[in-house]
């Protein structure tokens, strides 16, 4: 099997940022995959799964809600080794094209105090695999990125 594209970026030198993974053809319309790197691969910790789940929570109904965005939302969710998230929009897009959102919603996230959406027995299949404290710090530092970002943290360096 050919290696997918993800795994050709090279991981000690990737900046927490704002990728373009990849962009998909659906019949007539293309799906753009953003990878949200958060933290720094294998230089940081990763984050725990209780943080990821609860900015998991916030995130979805933060975008799919969102006035100009909601109806191009396809997914967001976490990546696998914890170190970000995958935001998948139907259209074309580039990284610059989606700051202002990512700015949107990560302050959401840095602010957000109330109990959180979908956290209950009912709704959600883990409900006490949250930690708003910790979302919200992960959620402040990823601002710091967006709002102080280069043109090296929204292309994937050789």
């Amino acid at each position: 099997m050919k290696p997918i594209a993800s795994f050709t970026i090279n991981h000690l030198t990737l900046l927490p940022g704002v990728y373009v993974s990849r962009k998909d053809a659906v019949g007539d319309s293309v799906v753009t995959t953003f990878d949200l790197r958060v933290t720094r691969p294998n230089a940081e910790p990763v984050m725990n799964t209780a943080e990821v789940h609860t900015m998991e929570h916030l995130a979805a109904t933060f975008l799919r809600n969102h006035a100009e965005f909601g109806s191009r939302i396809v997914y967001f969710g976490p990546m696998g080794c914890r170190t970000g998230f995958y935001l998948l929009l139907a259209g074309d897009y580039e990284s610059a094209d989606i700051l202002p959102l990512l700015r949107e919603l990560f302050a959401f996230i840095r602010d957000y105090k109330d109990t959180v959406p979908g956290a209950s027995a009912i709704e959600c299949g883990n409900y006490l695999d949250m930690n708003l404290p910790m979302a919200n710090y992960y959620g402040k530092k990823y601002l710091d990125v967006l709002e102080n970002i280069t043109p090296e943290q929204m292309t994937y360096q050789a």
